[in-house]
């Protein structure tokens, strides 16, 4: 990795390996340069090497060789081990939080109440379902036993880039699964930060591993791979469909999380000075980069003023601004491509018919070095 340190970023993501397998930071082979560039200037923060498929194949057979004595581990070592990586998340917060500031623009506040705490709850939730989980129990005269599945292999989204690896990895551990992880080569310092708090809690050698890499090399290659027995994508539609049609001759078990918009609808009961303020906020929040984030508004058409007086009046309260100022609400689209396709959707809808309540296309006043939207 290159550029990291220069531009402040912790320790923990100025290391020289681009992959983290068996249990030590090691480079990858390949040649093909990864940048990550803060949205809110433009400016480089850390070049990696994307990962091959040789990187993963090396991966993968760290995850295989030690699934059978991590698979067998007592539930308390591993409750052990998710505790301790609770535990240096929660130590970490304040690292973390500035590398998602510069690594996909989060806000400050948000990264600090949205972002980390949100990963480290799923580590929590892991911890108090394996608590009490019942891998064996007895229904009659049979005996029904839930078994840890394999090697698992996780990739993760730009959007949510820390919450959604813990999302999978928290539960892969407590279940008894090695893995072996690929982040989204748009964001991937946080999951460098958090492969480091794993190797510091102590995970045994090759229990967790991460590659580098685009969808079209490590993605592809995780979905194929013979020896990767299930597969967790948070993604687009498209990427799933891939991942999809990539597992099957390997019949592995494929879980999905996929792109999508939420309507919100309101009847005619409802308080509408209270619900459109929350609507409008539960649709900016990560500046709208949420496959959950509810986007299209659903109203009486008698109460359509009322609803478009009350949205302006919402959005303009919002500071966009640099992520890393405390007093900002919002900060930029968090890479370029993401950009484009958001001022594509105003122009669209524009051509369409639709008319602006506020904001339109192009940057705010004095935002134009950076990935905002007005």
């Amino acid at each position: 990795m290159t550029g990291a340190l220069a531009q402040g970023l912790p320790q923990a993501v100025g290391h020289a390996g681009d992959a983290y397998v068996g249990g030590q930071w090691v480079p990858v082979s390949g040649s093909e340069r990864l940048s990550v560039i803060n949205p809110a200037n433009g400016a480089l923060v850390a070049e990696l090497t994307g990962g091959t498929a040789a990187d993963l194949d090396r991966a993968v057979a760290a995850a295989r060789a030690a699934f059978p004595a991590f698979a067998a581990s007592p539930v308390a070592e591993r409750l052990a081990l998710l505790e301790r990586i609770h535990a240096l998340i929660l130590e970490r917060a304040e690292p973390l939080a500035q590398v998602l500031v510069r690594e996909m623009g989060a806000a400050i506040t948000h990264a600090r109440t949205a972002h980390v705490p949100f990963a480290a709850a799923h580590v929590q939730a892991a911890i108090d379902v394996l608590r009490d989980y019942q891998f064996l129990t007895m229904r009659g005269t049979t005996a029904i036993v839930r078994e840890p599945i394999g090697v698992a292999g996780l990739i993760t989204p730009w959007n949510w880039p820390l919450y959604q690896i813990t999302a999978k990895v928290a539960p892969a551990l407590a279940a008894g699964c090695t893995v072996v992880l690929k982040p989204s080569e748009l964001s991937p310092l946080s999951a460098l930060m958090f492969a480091q708090i794993v190797h510091d809690a102590g995970a045994p050698a090759g229990v967790f591993n991460l590659v580098n890499g685009t969808g079209s090399e490590v993605g592809a290659g995780m979905a194929a791979h013979p020896d990767i027995d299930m597969i967790s994508i948070t993604g687009s539609n498209r990427a799933g469909v891939l991942v999809a049609q990539g597992a099957a001759p390997t019949v592995k078990r494929v879980t999905q999380e996929l792109g999508g918009k939420s309507p919100n609808l309101m009847l005619p009961d409802a308080d509408f000075d209270r619900v459109v303020p929350l609507g409008l906020m539960a649709a900016f929040r990560n500046v709208g980069q949420s496959c959950s984030a509810p986007t299209r508004m659903i109203v009486p058409r008698a109460r359509l003023a009322q609803v478009e007086a009350l949205a302006r009046q919402t959005v303009e309260s919002i500071i966009v601004g640099n992520p890393a100022n405390e007093a900002t609400t919002l900060g930029p689209i968090a890479n370029r491509a993401q950009f484009r396709r958001v001022q594509a959707m105003i122009l669209v809808g524009l051509e369409e018919g639709a008319r602006l309540v506020c904001g339109g296309l192009g940057s705010p006043e004095g935002l134009s070095d950076g990935l905002y939207v007005h």
